[in-house]
């Protein structure tokens, strides 16, 4: 009919989008050829620019052509006068912007922007901070453009207060800002520096104080939210542990003397020095680590474990009672659920052990029905009907958290067993039956002589059991085990006992003072042979069981 517009169909609009995608598809490519050439033939000169603008104003994300642009410009550097460098600088930084208009989070064009205000005499910072708090209007949680202000206010000297006070203003308007909270941790030490505080820094009780209550407030307003829980964390843990020799071995027999930290220290470093005094005068004497590996330890040999230990206050029972009236509200908020069994282990680990198991199984359960509800809604609206089983306590229910909850559960009830065996005084250690999956804090077992680790989901015995210096019994049946790599550096050791695990017929077994071996019940077995073969490789084992 004459006089209407012709409708384009479906399939003429795609086929019109096609051609316009090939045809800029063609430009592009033939704009990056055109760079490549002219840099290989060292034509540096300002058509670079304008084919590298082209290219990357629409995709800000090509490393090689910043790197051109990078090239070009140290390059005109020595060939214009100021005010033509001061022109061409200028320019350089409105594309920057208009390339950050299309994507705030591009590496390459904050990186770029970074360069070139480090290469001015005198840039203009203050600019700088207004181009930051425009971008992060737009997106509060720009990491890049966080990364970018840190560096604009190191540069520029911004007082911390006013950096602080920049972050009140974020996070008021959206506590759900990881990078803001982040910023507040590095800012705060600062802000408040305390003597001898360590390298991580203390919180005056004020300022602490302070912090919680803004804190709560983020995670009482949004308790799904983990940054304002991380941030809460970071607060709780601003005291460092005071350095302390735990434990101290000799053993006269083997001329040796063992030694126990608080913390891993690297010995014959410039910093870590270990002098060891006999009658008020020092003795020269060589230090290694148990394993002969020369990194920092806790133990060391001459021929604490490092748990967060913050004292019984009002502080932190407040914290407890908050995060368990927030509990009430929110039953099943992992955060909160994680946050008091993290309280309760500060205060006071036996007092509180029963309740905190009973929250690692609400903890456990709550990623159960979470991940139930997950296999609901992807059943796509189909009624299901399911017969539950009931799960064992501590199942792996959610593939993403179960193993972090069942290695930490693990760690709290170790280090539980080794406070009980202090207050008792005994050098026997029974950590049967207790679903372990993880072994941790060896260092602190100097002392012991008999362990037993059997019936667990132990899959390995880690290179730290070195540390037990005077171990005679190690009882590990019934676990997940698939080597003796572990045990291969006990110098005591007179039984070990692993039988029903997973050995295969590898790794070495040293039988210095080794009595009885029994390995029944294990992959290893059942090789041909094996039990002459262990019989010629550990000729000093009295009873060797297969």
């Amino acid at each position: 009919m004459h006089g209407r517009l012709k409708v384009k169909t479906s399939e003429e609009q795609a086929e019109a989008k096609r051609l316009e995608r090939e045809q800029k598809l063609k430009l592009y490519q033939s704009a990056t050829q055109a760079v490549f050439q002219k840099r290989q033939a060292g034509e540096l000169d300002e058509s670079v620019l304008e084919l590298t603008s082209q290219i990357l104003g629409a995709n800000p994300d090509f490393a090689t052509l910043w790197n051109c642009r990078r090239e070009v410009l140290q390059q005109l550097e020595t060939q214009k006068s100021p005010e033509e460098l001061a022109a061409l600088v200028k320019a350089e930084l409105g594309f920057l912007e208009s390339c950050l208009r299309v994507n705030p989070k591009s590496y390459g064009t904050w990186h770029h922007r970074c360069w070139l205000l480090g290469r001015l005499p005198e840039p203009n910072w203050a600019r700088e901070l207004e181009l930051c708090a425009r971008f992060l209007e737009v997106d509060e949680r720009n990491f890049h453009c966080w990364d970018y202000r840190r560096f604009v206010a190191t540069q520029a000297a911004v007082p911390p207060a006013e950096e602080l006070a920049f972050t009140d203003s974020l996070i008021t308007r959206n506590f759900s800002n990881y990078s803001s909270w982040h910023y507040r941790s590095c800012l705060l030490p600062q802000l408040h520096p305390q003597p001898d505080s360590g390298p991580q820094g203390r919180l005056p009780e004020d300022v602490l104080l302070k912090e919680l209550e803004l804190v709560q407030n983020a995670f009482f307003t949004d308790p799904n939210d983990q940054s304002a829980w991380f941030y809460h964390r970071w607060l709780l843990g601003r005291a460092d542990p005071q350095d302390a020799l735990r434990c101290l071995h000799v053993s006269r027999d083997e001329a040796c003397l063992t030694v126990s930290f608080s913390r891993p220290l690297l010995v014959g470093s410039r910093t870590e020095i270990l002098l060891l005094m006999v009658d008020d005068s020092p003795l020269i004497v060589e230090w290694r680590t148990p394993d002969g590996r020369n990194r920092p330890s806790h133990v060391w040999v001459s021929q604490d474990w490092c748990e967060l230990s913050v004292e019984k206050s009002t502080v932190l029972q407040s914290e407890l009672e908050s995060c368990k009236e927030l509990q009430e509200l929110e039953p099943e908020n992992k955060w909160c659920l994680l946050t008091i069994i993290l309280l309760m282990r500060a205060l006071d680990p036996l007092l509180y052990e029963k309740e905190t198991l009973q929250y690692f199984q609400t903890l456990k359960a709550s990623c159960a029905r979470r991940t139930g509800q997950g296999e609901a809604q992807q059943a796509g609206g189909r009624r299901l009907t399911c017969i539950p089983c009931p799960p064992h306590p501590l199942q792996a229910v959610d593939p993403m958290r179960a193993a972090y909850l069942d290695d930490l559960r693990s760690k709290f009830l170790l280090e539980n067993s080794v406070l009980k065996m202090e207050y008792a005084e005994v050098r026997v250690l029974h950590l049967a039956h207790k679903d372990l999956t993880v072994l941790c804090h060896l260092e602190q077992l100097l002392l012991v002589t008999h362990l037993d680790l059997s019936h667990n989901r132990l899959r390995t015995l880690p290179p730290a059991l070195a540390a037990l210096r005077c171990l005679e019994v190690l009882q590990a049946s019934d676990n997940a085990i698939e080597s003796l790599d572990g045990v291969t550096n006990l110098p005591r050791l007179q039984e070990l006992l692993l039988c029903h695990n997973r050995i295969l017929p590898s790794g070495c077994l040293s039988d210095s003072g080794l009595v009885l071996l029994n390995l029944q019940g294990n992959p290893l077995c059942q090789a041909m042979g094996i039990l002459e073969h262990l019989a010629e490789l550990l000729p000093s084992v009295g009873s060797i069981l297969t």
